[in-house]
């Protein structure tokens, strides 16, 4: 029983220890924006063993809700442990109520680009903030899951286009990523394997229909030539997002040449994040996938 007791002790002064290394940042306060619902959640590692690399973590929740635990939280602590800086990024979502009443059809709300707005408000504050963070304003990725997979997808493909200076937003640094994970992504808003409950959330109760807005939203068809380099992981088995959406993502990638790297397993499903646990033992090899990634984009080997 002490043995227990003592162990216990040990992992409840670990968990302690990551909490204290975690804040949470308000990214819109003191704008026009003014929304108190977006936060970046950062979680710093002892020490930075690649090079000062920062990953900004974007949870799913087809646009609706966020997988917030699994999908950001329990990521972050893993690249944490990792030894890389992390940040979870609780970008602005359609919400439940709005999805079940379909509310937004009379009264507005939450849609494209808000979540693109989050998403570069979030590298800009990183980017601009790396000193205090300890890391290299050329090393910030961005990871995601299912939609959040869309999401940050989105930012390598629109990172020209100045969504935060609408808001009056000036900046000196670059919105590009400088690397992307995704992760069961939804991909296209406009093919027949589409995740309908994400391009509703993203586009809205009318614009959903209008084949234009569609199009401008999927992703393979947007790839710019200066992509940043991209991780990409599905299962076949996916009962959720259907795996031609990495495919179509995996395709266009290879057309314009982008340096990628394409996972597709055999089994795993969808939403298992870094659990331990959801997925399969073949699907949970992404992690180690994605280190050893890592380290090649930069071609250099980092002991830990």
């Amino acid at each position: 029983m002490k043995r227990v007791a003592f162990i216990l002790l040990i992992v409840w002064l670990a968990l302690d220890s990551l909490k204290a290394k975690s804040s949470l940042i308000y990214i819109w306060d003191n704008t026009s924006v003014r929304n108190r619902s977006v936060t970046l959640q950062s979680f710093l590692p002892d020490s930075n063993y690649y090079g000062g690399t920062a990953v900004i973590v974007c949870p799913g929740g087809s646009y609706c809700w966020h997988d917030y635990d699994v999908e950001g939280v329990e990521v972050a602590r893993w690249l944490q442990k990792e030894g890389i800086t992390s940040f979870v990024l609780k970008y602005r979502v359609q919400g439940i109520f709005q999805y079940i009443t379909h509310s937004r059809a009379i009264f507005g709300g939450v849609q494209h680009p808000d979540m693109l707005e989050d998403i570069q408000r979030a590298i800009q504050i990183v980017r601009e903030k790396a000193k205090q963070y300890n890391i290299s304003p050329y090393r910030i990725g961005v990871m995601g899951f299912s939609a959040g997979g869309h999401l940050v997808m989105s930012s390598a493909c629109f990172h020209t286009s100045d969504f935060i200076a609408r808001k009056g937003i000036r900046h000196a640094v670059s919105l590009r990523p400088d690397f992307v994970a995704s992760i069961y992504p939804v991909v296209s808003m406009s093919h027949p394997d589409t995740h309908k409950r994400s391009r509703r959330a993203l586009l809205g109760e009318w614009r959903q229909f209008n084949h234009d807005m569609r199009d401008s939203l999927s992703l393979e068809l947007h790839i710019p030539y200066d992509c940043p380099p991209v991780f990409l992981v599905n299962c076949k088995d996916d009962p959720i997002v259907k795996y031609h959406n990495s495919e179509l993502l995996d395709s266009a990638l290879t057309s314009k040449h982008i340096p990628h790297h394409y996972i597709q397993y055999q089994t795993g499903g969808h939403g298992f994040g870094a659990s331990n646990i959801l997925g399969t033992k073949e699907c949970r090899q992404w992690r180690n996938e994605f280190i050893h990634w890592l380290k090649n984009i930069y071609n250099k080997k980092y002991d830990k």
